[in-house]
């Protein structure tokens, strides 16, 4: 069985929400008496897990630095997705909300765009097994419940899964600055791709050759891009309110 830690109130109370079984051993800051941490314990011992107490030293160690809120825990290793479970999603779904993460390697921002894809309604989170941030404890702990409820498929392979998804009846739609249309000029109803390129390079020349469209966002002030993870929020948000119409 393999294993893994995540670290911060919100990770673990979103795993006791959907899998309270994955939960293994859990280290809570010593001394530590407030509210939120009572509420905690009593919610491992409903489900057979006594937290152990540990100092700051021993958790900011298990957490490798990041901040943990006085809260470790050793859980079962999340499953990964990979093409095979992508198929099965798409014979699930007539109509999917898909986004596609091209090359995001910081953890935080893959954390925050599954949690606005959460927010969003998004049916799945597509990103390439290299060049890209894993499920991690940052990214558990930055999406804030939404990693362990939106699905997270790591393929081998991104031109090929764009091109399964366009064989599916899937649009993709791509993001970039120099796209001859916005997202407000845009069809975005029906089965959708959103693709989402790199913190700093935006889509790969593959990837942008095998989207349907490419579309940006109109940019008013004097920044000439958005956080990867804003950017996408903008985009999912149209998507949704032109599905919904």
């Amino acid at each position: 069985m393999s294993t893994e830690l995540i670290f911060g109130i919100h990770a673990l109370d979103a795993l006791l929400d959907t899998h309270p079984e994955q939960v293994l051993e859990v280290w809570l800051l010593k001394g530590r008496e407030d509210e939120r941490l009572n509420s905690l314990q009593a919610r491992l011992l409903a489900v057979g897990v006594k937290a152990q107490p540990a100092n700051r030293q021993a958790l900011d160690n298990k957490a490798k630095g990041g901040q943990h809120q006085g809260v470790v825990a050793k859980v079962k290793a999340q499953p990964v997705l990979n093409e095979a479970d992508l198929d099965q999603l798409l014979a699930a779904q007539s109509s999917p909300l898909l986004l596609v993460l091209d090359g995001v390697t910081d953890p935080h921002n893959l954390g925050a765009c599954l949690r606005t894809a959460d927010a969003a309604g998004v049916h799945g989170v597509i990103v390439p097994k290299d060049k890209s941030a894993g499920l991690g404890p940052v990214v558990r702990k930055v999406a804030c419940g939404a990693a362990e409820v939106v699905p997270l498929f790591q393929v081998t392979n991104l031109s090929r899964t764009l091109r399964l998804l366009q064989d599916k009846g899937v649009w993709v739609v791509g993001t970039a600055g120099e796209a001859d249309h916005s997202l407000y000029q845009a069809k975005l109803t029906g089965a959708l791709a959103l693709v989402m390129g790199a913190e700093d390079k935006g889509m790969r020349r593959l990837t942008r050759e095998h989207c349907d469209e490419l579309i940006s966002i109109p940019m008013a002030g004097s920044v000439s891009s958005l956080n990867v993870s804003v950017a996408t929020g903008v985009c999912l948000f149209e998507m949704v309110r032109q599905r919904g119409q």
